[in-house]
Order: structure tokens, then C-alpha cells, then sequence
């Protein structure tokens, strides 16, 4: 490739396309939104008010409209940027002038995310991400698709040409991209009923039942929907009165289930993982079409994910872990490059990915061993005891049973079957190269890691596990940390020991 095709001399700073005020603009609307989840509450209090008087809020919102406006003009001004000398500078900021200066050799992932309203201009996004803080990672918000596409190549030839020949004999010099996995859209409708999160958003918005609920009603009552007909309890019997609410509930569940669906289909829409020279590719995305790059020596574990409702369906989320230390918000769509998720694959194609990512692991026939049993009696005395004695407690100060006195009784077994059943997930391994975790409690996450990917390794030990001969283990990679609770004393140094030794005597890459 023609390097001058894509870098200008070193004294040139380039500027963005016009077309990135839309980015601006875009990034400045997230921003408010998620700023005005802090003011719901305030919003939900002066409501009345608002509603009594809707002009006072007119200026208020034209006022955000044209601020965001302007600062988006002002970002678009103050960027520049240029690539000369295998190295990347931007310089960025309007009242808080930031310059970034990242060497390609750097650089451990190209993310590539085309918002929709690139595509008809032909313009994407290109994120270079590090092995070190969020600080350190660099962001070209707007270029050519194929001048954005060359570039992620030249790139990625630099960084491989700089890794040294013990790592450079692990990476394919196949360079033609083959197609790991897809998922069709009914794996994502199963990944959306499976991996429901959208009670977190009905929480946020619980300030404002009351007000949802008063424009409902209305609304409801005008087309032949009566609620307070339904639950009459002068016209009703109490079985039909249970059964209105139970239908209602289902209903409800139905709702939310198709809303995460929506979010599934929008973020995995799409979805192929390939691979090519060494690396792992995963494009999906529905609104933002999203390319992520995951070369395979940084890879640091692989996390086999199942809910309750997965074990049910026979259905899995893999993910594919490399280093995590840059990531700065979930709720930004581009922070999870620092990982490869596949969503709800069948056992026999999760086995058959892990193999490919790490072919000497043996993930699916490993034998687990368990963790102390005083795992379970520490849960007891730290939590169910104390909530058994104080709902006897409230029981036997009201003289009598009470609902709330009767519910906690009642949940008490319950509770004690959850504890069971998180010990009896808990579980660990090792063979020559890999460690294993096991954890869980309805659902279970199967963990697999290098050895000598472990960067840093943690022992604790209070005094009644150090009479017991017990300690908890904590390995610590690039991608997070794993823990290990009540493991037996000998286990728990064996394991510290071979990854110590692994790491010291070989000497291993971990990138």
C-alpha cells in the first residue's frame, strides 16, 4: 500500500469533512439525554407545573437545541489531526484543549462504526484503541469508508511487523477472511428474551409511574379498556380478579421482552465473526454498523455465559476477552471493543470457537473441583441468620403473624436453596496451560484463561479461613480479574506457584 495515499507530510494537519457536525451533534443529544436521567426526579416533582405551564420550558429547550448547536460547530473547528511517521496526533476540544500523540505500534484495536446518518455520504468512524487508559485511545470521527478501510490495514501491518518472532510464529499467514460464525435473527430474538435488561430502564423511569399512569388511563378508557371495571371487587369473584392480574402481568412481560429484542436485534443485527491474519472480525449493527478487531495473541480469556432461561433453551453468550483498562462507559456502544461477544450459540458452535481461540483447552471435558463447604455456613451467618431474626422478631412484636413477618419466614428456605446452589456452581481447574472457573447460581459461566496471561495473582485469608487451611485466590489479567472464594489452602498456593513459574520461566507475551 502507498503510504502517501493516506498520510500527509508530517507538518499537514488535516481537517474532519463537514459531515462530522452530525457526529457532534449526535454525541452532544447523548450527552443531555443521559444528563437528564439525574434530573427525572425534579422533572417528575414539578410536573404539575410544567404541564400547567408549558410555555416557560420553550425557551429552555430551544436554548439546548442552539447550545448544542454551536458546541458541536466549535468541535468540528478546533479538530484537526494528522498520521505521519507511524503515528497518530489529534488535536481536539473546545474549552479543554486535548492533543493525543499514539504511535500505531500502540495500538491494539480498529474499531470502524458507521452511524446511519454516514452511510448515504459514504463516511465512517475510526477508533484506535491502547493497552492503556481511555486517555490514551484515539478517535478520527470522520473519513472515507475506503480511505478508513486502507488505513485500518496499514495499521494493523505496522503493529504486526513490530511483534517479535516468537509472537509473529503464532499468527496464520493465511490472509483470506473466513467466516467463523453468523447469527440469523431468530438467535437474536432468543439472545433478547434471554438477556432481558430492560427492567434497569423501568427503575430509572419509576419517578414517573404516577404521571404515565394518569395519561394512560385516559387514553385506555377512550378505546373500551376500563381497569377499574376489571378490578371491581363488588362484580368480580377474588379467581377472576387474580386471574385479570395475572393476564395483565404477562402482558406486561411481553412488552418488555420485545423491547429487549429490539435492543438485540439492533446492536447484533447482522452479526459475522471471520478471521483473518492472526486476528479476530466481528461486524454487526443495525443503526451503527460496528467492525471490531481482535488480534488473537492479545486475546486474554474466553467466558462461556449462561442464564437460567440459557441452560433451559440450550443457548449461550461467548465472549472473547482481551484488555479492558481503556473502557470508559457502558453506555457507549463503541467501549465494547475491548471484547468479542457472540450471542446465544448452540453448544457444539461455542465448543467449536473456543477451540479455535484456544485449541489446547480442554473447557468442555475438564473436571471441577469444588469449593469449601464453609462457603455455604458463611452466607448463613452473614445473611440468612440475620434476616430470620428479624422477621421472628417483628412476627412475635405484633403478637400475631403479619403479611410481611409471614412472607420473610416463608423466603427463608428459598434463600438457603439459592446459597446451595451458588456453592455448587463455584468450582475450579487446571491443566498444563490453561486455568478454569466455574460460578454461577440458576445460570453458570464457565471461565478459561492462559496461564501465562496472568499478570498479577492475589491471596486472601481471614483468620477463621486460615484455620481451616482456606484462602481465596484472585488471577488478574489484562481483561479484569477472576476470584476464586473458599478454595483449599494447598489448592490455592499450587495454582499461584504454576502461574508464577509459567509467567517468570517462559516468558510469554501477554499481548
Amino acid at each position: 500500500m502507498d503510504e502517501s495515499a493516506i498520510i500527509e507530510p508530517a507538518d499537514k494537519w488535516q481537517r474532519l469533512a463537514p459531515i462530522s457536525i452530525l457526529y457532534f451533534v449526535a454525541s452532544g443529544i447523548k450527552h443531555a439525554a443521559n444528563n437528564l436521567i439525574y434530573t427525572l426526579p425534579a422533572f417528575a416533582v414539578s410536573y404539575s407545573s410544567i404541564k400547567n405551564n408549558p410555555e416557560i420550558w420553550l425557551p429552555a429547550v430551544l436554548g439546548t437545541i442552539g447550545l448544542i448547536a454551536l458546541v458541536s460547530f466549535l468541535h468540528y473547528f478546533f479538530y484537526t489531526f494528522r498520521l505521519a511517521n507511524d503515528t497518530v496526533e489529534i488535536r481536539s476540544g473546545v474549552f479543554s484543549k486535548k492533543h493525543i500523540d499514539l504511535p500505531f505500534t500502540r495500538i491494539q484495536n480498529v474499531t470502524l462504526e458507521q452511524p446511519i446518518y454516514y452511510r448515504p455520504f459514504g463516511y465512517t468512524c475510526m477508533q484506535l484503541d491502547t493497552a492503556g487508559s481511555a486517555k490514551q485511545e484515539a478517535k478520527i470521527v470522520a473519513l472515507p469508508l475506503a480511505v478508513a478501510e486502507e488505513l485500518k490495514t496499514f495499521i494493523l501491518e505496522k503493529v504486526e511487523s513490530s511483534i517479535d518472532e516468537s509472537t509473529s510464529e503464532q499468527i496464520s499467514s493465511d490472509k483470506k477472511e473466513v467466516i467463523i460464525n453468523t447469527r440469523s435473527i431468530g438467535d437474536l430474538i432468543i439472545h433478547g428474551i434471554t438477556n432481558n435488561r430492560v427492567w434497569i430502564i423501568l427503575g430509572v423511569l419509576a419517578p414517573l409511574y404516577d404521571e404515565v399512569i394518569e395519561f394512560a388511563m385516559p387514553v385506555l378508557e377512550s378505546v373500551g379498556i376500563d381497569f377499574k371495571a376489571w378490578f371491581d371487587a363488588d362484580t368480580h369473584t377474588i379467581w377472576m380478579l387474580g386471574l385479570t392480574a395475572l393476564a395483565l402481568t404477562f402482558f406486561a412481560m411481553m412488552c418488555i421482552a420485545l423491547l429487549s429484542i429490539f435492543g438485540s436485534i439492533l446492536i447484533f443485527y447482522d452479526f459475522t465473526l471471520s478471521k483473518s491474519e492472526g486476528k479476530y472480525i466481528r461486524r454487526s449493527g443495525l443503526l451503527t454498523k460496528q467492525e471490531i478487531n481482535m488480534r488473537l495473541t492479545r486475546l486474554q480469556m474466553v467466558v462461556s455465559k449462561q442464564d437460567w432461561l440459557d441452560v433451559l433453551l440450550k443457548r449461550i453468550n461467548l465472549e472473547l476477552r482481551q484488555n479492558s483498562s481503556g473502557v470508559r462507559s457502558a453506555n457507549d456502544l463503541s467501549m465494547m471493543s475491548n471484547k468479542i461477544i457472540v450471542p446465544s450459540v448452540k453448544p457444539h458452535e461455542c465448543q467449536e470457537i473456543i477451540e479455535d481461540a484456544f485449541p489446547t483447552s480442554n473447557l468442555s471435558q475438564i473436571e471441577y473441583q469444588a469449593i469449601s463447604k464453609r462457603f455455604i455456613w458463611r452466607q448463613i451467618i452473614l445473611w440468612l441468620m440475620p434476616l430470620t431474626l428479624l422477621f421472628t422478631g417483628i412476627h412475635f412484636a405484633n403478637g400475631q403473624a403479619t403479611s410481611v413477618s409471614m412472607l420473610g419466614l416463608l423466603a427463608v428456605p428459598l434463600v438457603l436453596g439459592l446459597i446451595y446452589c451458588r456453592w455448587k456452581r463455584w468450582g475450579f481447574a487446571k491443566d498444563q496451560h490453561y486455568f478454569y472457573v466455574r460460578k454461577g447460581l440458576l445460570g453458570v459461566d464457565y471461565y478459561c484463561f492462559p496461564i501465562h496471561k496472568v499478570q498479577q495473582t492475589a491471596f486472601k485469608q481471614s483468620l477463621m479461613m486460615k484455620r481451616n487451611h482456606l484462602g481465596s485466590v484472585q488471577f488478574i489479567l489484562a481483561s479484569g480479574g477472576v476470584e476464586v472464594p473458599f478454595m483449599p489452602e494447598v489448592s490455592a498456593m499450587n495454582m499461584i506457584d504454576s502461574a508464577l513459574f509459567e509467567v517468570e520461566s517462559k516468558k510469554k507475551s501477554w499481548m
